[in-house]
């Protein structure tokens, strides 16, 4: 089977790759695929709450309407999918885990060093707490200045990916961001999230290709 390749996609990815922006066994899509295991979930705005708990000094939990009053920002990153694709120069809004920290809204005890987010279904996803306050992770609302689409995980979802020229950021696969999110347990240990217990690399690090375990 022939693949039609447009000129405009091979040559953004080319662009990508002369600034060093794609990873080992990537390649540029202009799409959003869409995966996830599971349905997507129903959101009922007056029952919805997003909950901090674990190795804080108070519990947190927050309506949706509180949640929406939190300091928002916005952050422009290039996704990669352990699944292969990249995509480039994508705009997300919401909340910074790290902006709630430095203004006491939520504080984390010195034991801390890893964080579990919980999303619908059970889901889970580990990330190590210093992934999770950098400006490259974001709990998001906002896709491309609309509200995030069902199937990208609506109405909040953690995103992770790589800042071009933040060569200092760690960058995980793009499952290390939890759709449907509902709360963050933070730990002092570390343990294995929903993909990681069924093989996937526990680092996911797209520089170094850590697809699996």
């Amino acid at each position: 089977m022939i693949v039609f390749q447009s000129p405009d996609r091979r040559k953004e990815e080319e662009r990508l790759r002369q600034e060093k922006r794609l990873p080992p066994g990537q390649a540029l899509t202009l799409k959003f695929p869409v995966l996830h295991y599971g349905p997507v979930p129903n959101f009922n705005p007056a029952t919805w709450d997003f909950r901090v708990w674990g190795e804080v000094e108070k519990e947190v939990r927050w309506t949706w309407d509180e949640f929406n009053r939190l300091p928002h920002t916005k952050v422009v990153i290039d996704l990669h999918c352990v699944t292969r694709w990249s995509k480039a120069d994508t705009e997300w809004e919401g909340i910074s885990v790290r902006t709630l920290v430095d203004q006491d809204l939520i504080k984390i005890k010195p034991a801390a060093r890893f964080v579990m987010q919980h999303a619908e279904f059970g889901f889970t996803v580990n990330l190590p707490l210093e992934v999770v306050l950098q400006d490259n992770f974001l709990l998001a609302t906002h896709f491309n200045g609309q509200p995030i689409e069902p199937d990208h995980g609506y109405p909040l979802r953690g995103v992770v990916g790589a800042i071009p020229g933040r060569d200092d950021l760690q960058t995980p696969y793009l499952w290390k961001g939890a759709k449907w999110l509902r709360g963050l347990e933070f730990m002092t240990r570390d343990r294995r999230g929903f993909w990681e217990q069924a093989g996937y690399s526990n680092s996911a690090d797209v520089w170094k290709e850590e697809r699996f375990a």
